[in-house]
């Protein structure tokens, strides 16, 4: 599957006026995918520059190994959990910045065979990492009804969660969810309509948290990062729901308040009009970034 005819990078410019990539910097993006911001960070820090690119999906280290094609680039499959032992095993103890793009790729949505999407009639899967065992077709056949409806609370903010919880547990007492679009139409048929916002969105979005233990690696990721970061290091990351930017919210503050982070967007940063009519996959962007103290 061709990146740059699927991808288009989110919030490009803002990313890199905060950024602010310098020559012989070394640079993380954390969620390389494409290669898309790695591209801009590379054309702004030099010849001398470094950038270490970590997906822990593997065919987004394949794709983004055609598109950074860059003796400056090092490549490695991890989750954010593992940042500081892939940097401590390039000898690297310190980094000038870091980028984290959350949230599913167009890589993962366009393969229907990931089972991402709610067209697809692959099974249910949402697997970031393809070599992890728990699928979104255990959580939906096999969670009890109350985990259910609370994982469709706490990280889908669904206020249907109980009903669609109910209604899935009496769908496969006769016969097992297979496929997203089983699981999308069943939604469907709860969900009222919600505009451009797809029924099964934040249902889809509650499983593939769950199944990827989505908010601990973020957690655990972000603190790594300004662990990792230099005097004058800056992190940047965009979320794209209310709940992952409460936690990147959180985080910041708390990380202010200790003295460690000085917050550079009090609000955060949102994509422009004319980026969301090139870009529609953009409008629920939400950028915020720090500097270490």
């Amino acid at each position: 599957m061709d990146c740059k005819k699927i991808h288009i990078p989110v919030m490009v410019r803002e990313v890199i006026e905060l950024l602010n990539p310098g020559v012989d910097g070394v640079y993380v993006d954390a969620t390389v995918g494409c290669g898309g911001h790695s591209v801009e960070i590379l054309e702004q820090s030099g010849f001398t520059g470094r950038l270490i690119g970590i997906d822990r999906d593997e065919s987004a280290i394949e794709s983004s190994a055609e598109v950074l094609i860059d003796s400056r680039v090092i490549l490695r499959k991890a989750r954010f959990s593992e940042l500081k032992d892939v940097l401590l095993e390039l000898n690297i103890k310190q980094i000038d910045g870091i980028i984290f793009d959350l949230g599913v790729s167009m890589l993962q949505l366009k393969d229907l065979s990931r089972g991402f999407s709610f067209h697809s009639e692959s099974m249910l899967d949402m697997r970031m990492d393809q070599t992890t065992s728990l699928t979104a077709w255990d959580v939906v056949n096999k969670y009890p009804e109350n985990k259910l409806e609370q994982i469709f609370r706490d990280y889908g903010d669904e206020p249907f969660a109980r009903r669609i919880a109910r209604e899935i547990v009496r769908q496969r007492s006769r016969k097992p969810i297979d496929s997203c679009k089983e699981l999308s139409e069943l939604i469907k048929r709860i969900v009222p309509g919600r505009g451009r916002l797809h029924p099964a969105t934040r249902i889809f979005q509650a499983i593939r948290i769950e199944i990827n233990r989505e908010f601990d690696e973020l957690k655990e990721g972000l603190r790594q990062a300004v662990e990792l970061l230099k005097s004058g290091g800056r992190i940047c990351v965009i979320s794209y729901h209310s709940g992952e930017d409460r936690v990147v919210k959180n985080f910041f503050r708390d990380e202010e308040k200790k003295g460690r982070l000085k917050i550079l967007t009090k609000k955060p940063m949102l994509p422009s009009i004319d980026e969301i009519t090139r870009n529609p996959s953009a409008r629920s962007a939400r950028f915020r970034g720090g500097e270490k103290l």
